[in-house]
């Protein structure tokens, strides 16, 4: 299940032992805009010690970024890209703005400081599942609409696009892995007198 943020933009800030890290997460596009957003955050936290990042970008995360920016090498663009991969986290760029405090993490430390920054910060923001679906187009007679309502509503569907001539044409749109079974129950419950055929697809954003 792909997931992303359902806003344009977030924020979380929290210390550990007197450092402060800032998770910007901003949702992109493309990595032009990525890379875009990750200036621009350097350039307003220009005081900061590091401004670290990754992203995934596509459908399967096909696209993959980090930087350490500055950080010792591995510490902190890896674990943060880390984080957004094992969250299924698509067309995502985390920026992890820090300014010292004064007090070393180590190694260790910065990839639990950096990681959890991230993870911290997609545990507050509200996030979206992107859910295929696939299109039913359905033709069926006047004498069996009320019927079909009644089954959609069962199945938390609606018909869009309806259509009354000689007879009701329109479309329901279902989940990927929900079409086969969908379209057995359409041919038990209507005896075969519901016509159905496939159309398009389309990607829907659900609240997680």
């Amino acid at each position: 299940m792909n997931t992303t943020i359902k806003d344009d933009y977030f924020v979380y800030e929290e210390e550990i032992k007197k450092s402060r890290f800032i998770c910007h997460l901003k949702r992109v596009g493309n990595e032009d805009e990525a890379r875009e957003f990750i200036n621009k955050i350097k350039k307003e936290h220009y005081k900061a010690n590091h401004n670290c990042s990754a992203f995934t970008l596509g459908e399967n995360q096909e696209i993959q970024r980090s930087s350490d920016d500055g950080e010792p090498s591995g510490t902190a663009g890896v674990p943060m890209l880390e984080v957004l991969k094992k969250r299924e986290i698509i067309n995502v760029v985390a920026v992890v703005t820090r300014y010292f405090g004064g007090v070393k993490l180590g190694a260790g430390g910065l990839i639990r400081a950096y990681a959890g920054s991230v993870a911290h910060a997609l545990d507050e923001a509200p996030l979206v599942k992107i859910v295929e679906q696939q299109e039913i187009k359905i033709n069926i007679d006047y004498s069996l609409f009320d019927n079909l309502n009644r089954f959609l509503d069962t199945q938390v569907l609606k018909l869009i696009d309806a259509q009354f001539t000689t007879e009701i044409t329109g479309s329901i749109f279902v989940d990927l892995d929900k079409v086969d079974d969908i379209l057995s129950q359409i041919t038990e419950s209507f005896n075969g007198k519901v016509s159905t055929s496939l159309g398009e697809k389309r990607f829907v954003e659900v609240d997680i």
